[in-house]
This record gives C-alpha cells, sequence and structure tokens, in this order.
C-alpha cells in the first residue's frame, strides 16, 4: 500500500491534469442521501487527515444531537471521482470520525467493519448493482407525471421500446459515457418496463467500491436530468399502475487473497453451477430474508412495489417482474433469488431506494451467517412464481416476503444478525422507521376521500 504522502502527491498530480480545483467531501445519512461540503483542492491533505467538519444533529440518523462533537468528514483517497459533468471538482468518498475516532454510526464505516470481519474468514465480496429509476416532472400542486419529451412514451409493454428510449438518448449518452470516462465499464442501458424507467448497467466491484458508485450514480443521474428538466427519482413506486424499481444486486464470494470465485462449482448436482459455499450462503440469506428486507426496502414507499397476489400482475406491462416468495432457483426473473448462470446469484427483491452501504451489510452478514450455521436453501424452485399457489407454497416451507414497513421491521427488531449487521445504527434505524410508518399512517390520501367522502 502507498504512503499518504505517496497518495498525495499523486492526487496532487492528477488534480493538475484534470483540472480540479473543487472538491465535494461527501457522506451518506442513514437514508443513503448523499451530504457534501465543497472545498478548494489545495485543502486535499486537511480533508484526508482532518476531514470536512460537519454537526451531525443536522442530519438524519448520526447518533448525535445539538449539543455533540463534531463529525469530521475524512476523504478515501482512493475514491477519488472527477465530476464528468463538472469539469474542475472532484468528489471523495469519506468516513467519519468523532474526537479522532471512526463514528460507528457512519453507514460506511459500518460497511467496511462487516467486510474486515469476511475478511478475517478469507473472504471479500463481489457485487454488482443495476439502477433503475424514473425520469418524471413535478408539477405546479404537488403531483408528478412522466419525463416524455416527445409524448411518444405511452405504450402498455415500453420495454425496450425504440421510441421511448429515443426521447433520453441525449440523456443516457452523457450519462454512459461519463461513467465510462470514470472507467466503470457501462455494457448496456435501456428503457425499462414502465414508462419514463430506466437502468444502466455497469461492472461490479467489491462492496465497499460499488456501494461508493451507487451513491455517486444517483448523484450524477439526478445532476444530467436537471440539465434536460426532469428528476431523476429512485423512489420504489411513484406510479401505482406501474411497474417499480429495483436496485438488482448480482454477488458472489471470493478468496480474499486469490480473488478466486467461491461460489463456482460446474460439477453442482443441483445444476446450478453453485458450490457448497454458495447454497450455504444463499441458506442464510433465505433464513434471515424477512429481517433483511427492512434493510433492502426501507420505505413505506418500497412495500408498494413488493405487493403480493393479482398486484404481481397488476401492472399496466402485465408483469411487476419483484419477487413474491423468499426463494431462489434458475434463470427465472419471478424467483427472489435467481442464477443466471453458475458463480453468481441475483436478488431481485432489493428496492432502488435502498441505502447501499447498510445493504450490502446486512447481506453478507445474513450470507455468513448461512456460511457458518451450514444451512442449507433447499432444492431450487422452477417455473413461474407469479401464479404459485399460496398454500401449496405455505405447505413447502416458503414464505412470503414482507407485505409493509411494519412487518419487515418487526422480523429485523427480532433478528440479531441482521441488528448486529447495522451495529449501533440499528436502534436508530428501528427508531426512524418506525416514525416513518407512524407519519405516514396519519395522512388522509386522495385514495380515501374518494372512497369515502361520500360513501354514506
Amino acid at each position: 500500500m502507498p504512503t499518504v504522502d505517496v497518495q498525495l502527491g499523486d492526487l496532487e498530480r492528477r488534480f493538475q491534469d484534470d483540472g480540479i480545483s473543487y472538491l465535494m467531501i461527501q457522506f451518506v445519512d442513514i437514508h443513503g442521501a448523499a451530504k457534501v461540503k465543497l472545498v478548494p483542492a489545495k485543502t486535499l491533505r486537511a480533508v484526508a487527515e482532518v476531514g470536512a467538519g460537519f454537526a451531525g444533529g443536522a442530519v438524519w440518523g448520526m447518533g448525535q444531537g445539538p449539543h455533540s462533537h463534531d463529525m469530521f468528514a475524512r476523504a478515501d483517497l482512493a475514491s477519488y471521482t472527477p465530476l464528468p459533468y463538472e469539469p474542475g471538482v472532484a468528489r471523495f468518498a469519506a468516513d467519519l470520525y468523532v474526537d479522532g475516532q471512526p463514528h460507528p454510526f457512519c453507514p460506511r464505516v459500518n460497511l467496511q467493519r462487516v467486510l474486515a470481519g469476511a475478511r478475517e474468514h478469507g473472504y471479500a465480496f463481489n457485487v454488482g448493482i443495476e439502477p433503475e429509476f424514473f425520469l418524471v416532472v413535478k408539477e405546479a400542486g404537488g403531483s408528478i407525471r412522466g419525463w416524455d419529451p416527445h409524448s411518444v412514451d405511452d405504450l402498455s409493454k415500453p420495454c425496450y421500446d425504440f421510441k421511448g428510449i429515443s426521447g433520453a438518448l441525449g440523456f443516457l449518452r452523457a450519462l454512459n459515457d461519463g461513467l465510462n470516462q470514470l472507467g466503470w465499464g457501462v455494457y448496456q442501458s435501456d428503457h425499462e418496463d414502465a414508462n419514463y424507467q430506466y437502468e444502466v448497467n455497469f461492472q461490479y466491484a467489491d462492496g465497499l467500491e460499488t456501494a461508493d458508485r451507487y451513491t455517486f450514480f444517483r448523484m450524477m443521474a439526478g445532476q444530467l436530468a436537471q440539465r434536460v428538466g426532469a428528476i431523476a427519482t429512485f423512489m420504489a413506486k411513484p406510479f401505482a399502475s406501474r411497474t417499480g424499481s429495483g436496485a438488482h444486486m448480482h454477488y458472489h464470494l471470493t478468496d480474499a487473497q486469490s480473488g478466486a470465485n467461491l461460489f463456482a462449482d460446474d460439477s453442482d448436482p443441483r445444476g446450478l453451477g453453485l458450490s457448497a459455499l454458495a447454497y450455504q450462503f444463499l441458506g442464510g440469506v433465505v433464513h434471515h430474508a424477512p429481517a433483511l428486507c427492512a434493510v433492502t426496502s426501507p420505505t413505506v414507499n418500497c412495500y408498494k412495489r413488493l405487493q403480493m397476489g393479482p398486484a404481481l400482475t397488476g401492472s399496466r406491462s402485465g408483469y411487476t417482474w419483484t419477487p413474491a416468495f423468499i426463494s431462489y432457483g434458475d434463470n427465472n426473473r419471478t424467483q427472489m433469488l435467481r442464477v443466471p448462470e453458475g458463480g453468481h446469484v441475483e436478488d431481485r427483491s432489493i428496492s432502488s431506494a435502498f441505502n447501499p452501504y447498510l445493504g450490502i451489510a446486512a447481506y453478507l452478514a445474513a450470507g455468513l451467517d448461512g456460511i457458518a450455521r451450514r444451512l442449507d436453501p433447499g432444492e431450487p424452485n422452477l417455473g413461474n412464481l407469479y401464479t404459485a399457489d399460496l398454500e401449496t407454497m405455505a405447505r413447502r416451507g416458503i414464505r412470503t416476503l414482507p407485505q409493509s414497513l411494519p412487518e419487515a421491521l418487526a422480523h429485523f427488531e427480532k433478528d440479531e444478525v441482521i441488528r448486529a449487521s447495522l451495529g449501533p445504527i440499528a436502534d436508530e434505524f428501528l427508531r426512524l422507521k418506525r416514525d416513518e410508518w407512524r407519519e405516514y399512517h396519519a395522512q388522509v390520501e386522495a385514495w380515501e376521500i374518494q372512497r369515502y367522502l361520500t360513501a354514506l
């Protein structure tokens, strides 16, 4: 590893080459929202060794009040990210410190703790995220409509449609070109299953780098969307009649030393190309899935995406493309856990609104618990699970995903492994999310007015 002085010297030279004069020092709150300070590039050493100061009580979920000592966001020098959309500015992902010690309420600090625990057992966690998002316009009264500059994105099955994507080509090209300029390896983007919905896919990386990238992706997509008069929203379900947005997570464990994929086994008797270790990892995910869901689908709105029963085929396009059951199977998009090829797994339940640092930490903890306990996920499920009979699945011991935030939080509160994966953030998360539900439940919505105002 190069010394800090060597890293600083290399970065200062890169600043000159890249024309960097300002730095964004960025961390995330408990929800995964990016928080920043803008500082001159000449302060690089100070923000790397001491950090940029923040009042923790002004940010959600930092475990601080107005009386608390300042948080200092220390730039991770390896996360240098020139902003492709704002020449002269670079972002550094940062870790929070208080009184010179890593702040345990910092989601990024917490993820590094969990990843370090995995490395002690010889594992590294490679993760890829497929971000889905909508482009929308906010009306004067607060409602939203889809961003559709040519008024052609109106098909009932708009997925992959040429006309639908054409109006967004300038936005998508700027986004893809910028990400590839950063070396992310974007390999495809498309119009998704809902009107006004898009997805961009880029190469996987280790869990920490992928969390940093997903955070920056949301920042960059939001800024570029503004330039075409739109809002890029990662809200899970902005339109009731359309497919919601996921952050499908692809992953595998590797040997921390050699980098060998520990999930791959061509001789798998179940025919999926997975190793015994991979099945144990899946056993942990399946076991902890109800509690894990609280972290990977953390908002009230997320559960409008995860509704099962008739809602699975109630989308305008015909399908929601979200799982109903806590299940795994082959290359089959009706599963929660899909195995598209030997050696890696995709989880389709994860919401685009999740905090990637908390979600990846909790997910890894669930899988490692499965390995430690040698849990077996059972035989893979085949066929169309959207038409599966609930009673039959229950008799087979296959559970459904939580159908509301309170249900998921109740599982989270009782699950010691998933709570421990968040450290002291767990109690803060539980408190804030229950407050969120109470605030939501106290509202009177338009549906209620329409249903009940003159019913009697």
